[in-house]
């Protein structure tokens, strides 16, 4: 991802949460997203680029139809448990265009974050999905993720919306 594509991937950060999110998390909140927002936050975070983390574009002929980032485990309250080498990453983030749902995107572009992460010596990807969030749970255990039964509490404008940590290995893989 380079900061000519912010705006894009601000788009199908914003397009793919208004899609996937819809009924899990209030309306309002998904109606009010604001891409130019988005493309700003994202314009900036990639001009001062942090090395431990890959920021990943998905494009079909010239255009940006998906991103994804991977880094470090963010061990923010409850510490992942350390099983396998090296140490875990994190995939914070995958979207697809919503028109581009099922086109085989997706998967490529996870399969790009997951050699990312293995180039960067992680052991093992963890991840965070909204425990309703059905369509997605099903696209991470198809690569191989499953469920650990690590739980977080997450709220969105006073409406719960827990997540569910899934987690997956990069040995022989």
């Amino acid at each position: 991802m380079t900061a000519a594509d912010a705006g894009a991937v601000a788009s199908v950060r914003v397009r793919g949460w208004q899609s996937a999110y819809r009924g899990l998390i209030p309306d309002g909140y998904l109606d009010a997203m604001d891409i130019a927002a988005n493309t700003a936050r994202l314009r900036a975070r990639v001009l001062r680029r942090d090395p431990s983390v890959s920021d990943l574009v998905a494009e079909r002929e010239g255009a940006v139809v998906g991103w994804g980032c991977v880094g470090p485990y963010r061990h923010d309250e409850e510490p992942a448990p350390q099983q396998g080498t090296g140490t875990d990453g994190e995939l914070y983030a995958l979207y697809v265009d919503p028109d581009q749902v099922g086109t085989g995107a997706g998967r490529a572009l996870m399969q790009a974050l997951l050699d990312a992460a293995r180039a960067a010596g992680h052991g093992r990807v963890l991840l965070w999905v909204l425990e309703g969030n059905d369509r997605a749970r099903r696209f991470y255990e198809r690569a191989g993720f499953a469920a650990d039964g690590a739980r977080e509490p997450f709220e969105v404008d006073g409406v719960a919306a827990p997540e569910v940590r899934y987690c997956r290995s990069l040995s022989g893989s």
